[in-house]
């Protein structure tokens, strides 16, 4: 069986991975709030926990894992469109307002997502949904004393769980000198949370033993994911910016709620994404939506094959360039594979893919195989990683778009990678440095991994000549 190693943010280290069940492989990823179209950040995290998903049935089989991905239907700024719409003259109330918006953002939602390859998770729990076991979650944690009732609000005691801050690796009393926390009259401290709040007249609420309100971001989760794959499972997964507090709060909770139980066992986090070198926000003009890029005609396929090209634990650079040349790679590769027979997938695309999800890796014995001739495998390797060979014919035939890199370029860089990889394993790192040093002089800079071949990038001073020089 493949061996599958991630890093566990709980740990801080690269762990292999057992699960609780082989037979019943359970993953929870926190979801979207639906609210607006999902920018391309927030693409991300679909795209490595699908990889993961994939990579975890290829190996336990698909009957035997679920995965739970949820959507956060109540939210203050679903609250604020649903009052704007009633605001300008929408009879509906104020219910059905929520709901409409829901429904609609979910369905752009699954579109984009769909045209980015993603499989839909087993389970997609609405928040709203589960209420009663947040207020029966809730009230528990009160009897047990980690949580009181003020003012109509239900905070969970922080210093209640001594555990608290070992996700993020930071103290309470750190985190109250260092982070911005909500002062209020009715907390004890000023790290505890809510659980619970009041609802006014316009906004949605349901009725509790603490009032009418709704429930708090963090309670939501804590919830669903007991609910749906018990009080331990495997794999908890989501953005880095999830970590804290968010993520800090859902073990806090769930621990507390259900001591005997470990809650996830492994912590996966993804990085951020930037937008050609800087942190995408619509103050810089650089804010986009997954959808602007696919009506601009950029395929779904492209932008998956953009996200994957850099580990998921490193900041992802989106960049007009790398679009470019994952445009031409990929009008390459499926004029190649397209009428080829779909054959067994490497076990160098699997290897890499289980050494802490290394898409790049994968991608760097794709490469390979393109050079070897071995479409079979390349298209094996393509539908396992999301890629819809199928779907892509009609686009392959359209006009290409130009890129200072060529296909030919991309094979020259690959032969070189795996002469060094071989040169690294019989310990020849005079020769591993000089083939470094010479493709970083022509433009092209390596990234290494321990045990697989180096991933690469064209740099800006990609210069095709020096490259070629080197055949």
């Amino acid at each position: 069986m493949t061996t599958i190693r991630l890093r566990n943010s709980k740990s801080r280290k690269v762990e292999e991975f057992h699960p609780i069940d082989p037979q019943n492989v359970r993953m929870y990823v926190c979801g979207p709030t639906v609210y607006d179209r999902a920018h391309l950040g927030n693409a991300r995290p679909v795209l490595v926990f699908d990889v993961l998903y994939r990579l975890l049935r290829h190996v336990y089989g698909e009957g035997h894992v679920t995965y739970v991905r949820n959507f956060t239907d109540v939210d203050d700024k679903i609250n604020a469109e649903a009052q704007r719409r009633k605001a300008v003259g929408d009879p509906r109330t104020l219910e059905e307002l929520i709901a409409e918006r829901t429904e609609e953002t979910i369905a752009w939602y699954h579109a984009d997502m769909d045209a980015l390859g993603a499989l839909r998770p087993d389970h997609e729990p609405r928040a709203t949904a589960f209420i009663g076991q947040m207020i029966a979650m809730i009230g528990d944690l009160i009897a047990k004393g980690h949580a009181y009732e003020k003012e109509g609000h239900v905070l969970f005691r922080v210093r209640s769980y001594q555990n608290y801050g070992a996700l993020s690796g930071r103290s309470v009393d750190d985190m109250i000198a260092g982070a911005r926390v909500e002062v209020a009259p009715f907390k004890e401290d000023p790290m505890d949370f809510v659980l619970w709040k009041p609802s006014s007249d316009d906004e949605p609420g349901w009725d509790s033993p603490w009032g009418r309100g709704r429930p708090g971001w963090h309670i939501e989760c804590s919830a669903m994911s007991y609910e749906l794959l018990g009080a331990s499972f495997d794999i908890h997964g989501g953005g880095i910016d999830l970590q804290f507090p968010h993520h800090e709060n859902e073990i806090a909770q769930s621990a507390c709620a259900h001591p005997e139980a470990g809650f996830a066992n492994y912590w996966v986090h993804n990085e951020m994404l930037q937008v050609e070198g800087k942190k995408m926000s619509k103050s810089l003009g650089n804010f986009f939506t997954v959808r602007d890029l696919l009506d601009q005609g950029v395929p779904g396929e492209v932008i998956r094959f953009v996200m994957l090209g850099t580990h998921y634990r490193k900041p992802m650079d989106w960049t007009d360039r790398k679009r470019e040349e994952a445009e031409a790679t990929l009008r390459k590769w499926f004029s190649l594979v397209g009428k080829s027979e779909v054959g067994r997938v490497p076990n160098g695309v699997i290897e890499a893919l289980g050494d802490d999800l290394n898409t790049a890796g994968a991608i760097t014995v794709m490469h390979s195989l393109r050079l070897r001739g071995e479409h079979e495998g390349l298209r094996a390797s393509l539908e396992f990683l999301g890629f819809s060979v199928d779907r892509m014919s009609e686009w392959v035939n359209s006009s290409p778009t130009a890129s200072p890199v060529t296909d030919e370029h991309r094979d020259i860089v690959a032969a070189h990678v795996m002469r060094r990889h071989r040169a690294r394993l019989e310990k020849n790192f005079e020769l591993s440095d000089t083939i470094r040093d010479q493709l970083l002089d022509a433009g092209v800079q390596l990234f290494d991994k321990k045990d697989a071949p180096a991933t690469w990038e064209f740099l800006s001073d990609f210069d095709p000549a020096k490259l070629e020089a080197l055949k």
